[in-house]
């Protein structure tokens, strides 16, 4: 038999690499079991889910298999430059900086035609100026509001979050649905009204 070529070696690496983001944990509880974090392969995984089963919400007809490839994509960065809560203002400063670096070198592992493949993506998502980009966006920031939603005010409560910090933070949705951000604000009113969010 022979050895795996340099190509292959280069593709194992990669993948030996990406299980890291077994071991990065958010801020946010799990649906299934609240009394955990969950950790950004999970979070990714379930966004593929999300991606799938709420196509038909986009506002523009995009190419699912693209937006698959972004949403399972994007957070591998954090691998290098750690989980960024969205509400705390000091952890965003030199977020991009350290998140462009660390896509350098994790695509990088890759063969240069796949590792420039996934960066370009990558950079797609970052830019959210394609439709594909602004509606894996829309799931994106969706997913963790319904994990808070859903366990009673979760990372919300924890960290005293109020309604208008999260609706800044999901402002962008309706760039990549317009259903979802109609959503968003109907979890929000009653969300307020369940005391999982403060007012």
């Amino acid at each position: 038999m022979n050895p795996p070529t340099d190509r292959l070696k280069q593709q194992l690496s990669f993948l030996y690499e990406i299980d890291k983001l077994k071991t990065i944990f958010r801020k946010n509880n799990l649906i299934a079991d609240p009394n955990r974090l969950e950790n950004t392969a999970e979070h990714s995984w379930h966004l593929a889910f999300y991606a799938m089963v709420l196509l038909e919400y986009s506002n523009s007809k995009v190419d699912l298999l693209r937006v698959i490839k972004m949403v399972v994509l994007h957070d591998l960065v954090e691998i290098d430059a750690g989980d960024t809560f969205c509400y705390d203002k000091s952890a965003h400063v030199n977020k991009q900086e350290k998140e462009r670096a660390a896509a350098q070198r994790i695509f990088g592992l890759l063969p240069q035609d796949q590792g420039e493949e996934l960066l370009a993506l990558w950079q797609e998502f970052e830019a959210r100026q394609t439709a594909e980009a602004k509606f894996a966006d829309s799931v994106d920031r969706l997913h963790p509001l319904l994990h808070n939603y859903v366990t009673g005010g979760g990372s919300w409560k924890r960290h005293d979050i109020e309604r208008s910090q999260v609706e800044e933070r999901m402002q962008p949705i309706k760039m990549g649905s317009t259903t979802l951000a109609e959503l968003v604000t109907h979890l929000l009113d009653d969300a307020v009204n369940k005391n999982l969010l403060r007012a």
